[in-house]
């Protein structure tokens, strides 16, 4: 996997070509990342055009790195993380306990 930099409009871009697997390119992700965040950069844009494949660990270090940008943002959405990553689809969302223990009685 390959990483290559550049600045457009204030906004760092990295541009990722090859496989995203575990043990190739995963890792590179992350670290990239957390050195962006470290030096004061906040606004970063992945670009996954010429990926040619993204196993489970890939995808989940997009989901990690991400969730690791918003905490940094000083927003750690839950639900935001689920919407991007689909999953909200899968799991049944409340916005507090009250409702989820409701969501019971009703099925």
């Amino acid at each position: 996997m390959d990483i290559r930099e550049r600045a457009v409009e204030g906004i760092t871009v990295l541009d990722l070509s090859g496989k995203i697997v575990l043990g190739e390119g995963d890792v590179q992700i992350k670290d990239r990342i957390k050195d962006l965040l470290a030096d004061g950069q906040r606004r970063i844009l992945l670009n996954l055009a010429d990926v040619s494949y993204i196993d489970s660990a890939g995808l989940g270090t997009l989901i990690s790195s991400y969730a690791t940008v918003k905490r940094e943002k000083g927003t750690n959405r839950v639900q935001d993380l689920l919407a991007i990553t689909k999953l909200i689809t899968v799991f049944d969302t409340y916005d507090n306990e009250k409702e989820a223990i409701a969501s019971f009685a009703q099925a």
